[in-house]
């Protein structure tokens, strides 16, 4: 019994580090995502997770516990970082997509996994672009997922520990059973058009972050999917 168990533990720990993108910063490897922590700005420059109807249908509710990531070498930010600085504590990788396990919850609130976001981007249409990702699992199934913040030309900076504040976030999504991609930036701004008038190629989020996202897939298969924009292919 206790072998199976164990069978059971270990994928769950490991799986979706796959396509984990290129990173230059502390690359930290919590239970269901992983990130790379910058110093310089006190913020992730991605987060990357495998998410599937499990992790979006599990039972664990939102806490609201931020605290600092313990993981970070150089100390994370923290909350008097946020505090007052008139921007939200915005999630990179969604608590709503961490509702497998008690522990996946917890570490969606560590600050690792937090951006400054303007409060009407936060809850506008940074929450509608998280809310379609997970209607798009829940219907075709599991995809990869990744997310950060565009640091070049930051807004400003808060908080003792000076957290950049960016000026737009990105996001890419990976179909592999349906082998499709797309990738959003949106300003971090109150967002007033449809989520379509945001997508851009994967190859011109990597030329303006120099993060090489699906780097381990085939040559042929990534050129040809991060280089193209096909809406039809997702459901909006």
């Amino acid at each position: 019994m206790k072998k199976f168990l164990l069978l059971l533990i270990i994928p769950f720990l490991s799986f979706g580090q796959d396509f984990e993108p290129t990173f230059t910063g502390q690359l930290i490897k919590h239970s269901y995502f992983s990130l790379s922590y910058i110093e310089q700005h006190e913020q992730a420059e991605w987060v990357y997770y495998n998410l599937n109807r499990e992790m979006i249908n599990g039972k664990h509710k939102r806490k609201n516990n931020f605290k600092a990531d313990s993981k970070v070498v150089t100390a994370s930010a923290n909350k008097s970082d946020y505090y007052k600085s008139g921007y939200d504590r915005g999630h990179l990788a969604p608590a709503a997509d961490m509702k497998i396990s008690e522990t996946a919850m917890s570490e969606s609130f560590l600050f690792s996994n937090i951006s400054p976001q303007n409060g009407s981007f936060n809850s506008g249409g940074w929450l509608k672009l998280e809310k379609k990702v997970r209607e798009w699992v829940l219907s075709e199934g599991e995809m990869y997922v990744v997310t950060g913040p565009i640091l070049e030309n930051p807004i400003k900076s808060i908080g003792s520990s000076n957290v950049t504040v960016p000026n737009s976030f990105y996001k890419i999504i990976y179909s592999k059973s349906k082998n499709k991609m797309i990738g959003f930036i949106m300003p971090n701004q109150k967002i007033n058009n449809p989520l379509k008038d945001y997508v851009k190629t994967v190859d011109f989020i990597e030329s303006i972050t120099g993060i090489d996202f699906f780097h381990k897939l085939e040559d042929k298969r990534e050129e040809n999917l991060e280089s193209d924009i096909n809406i039809n292919n997702w459901k909006f």
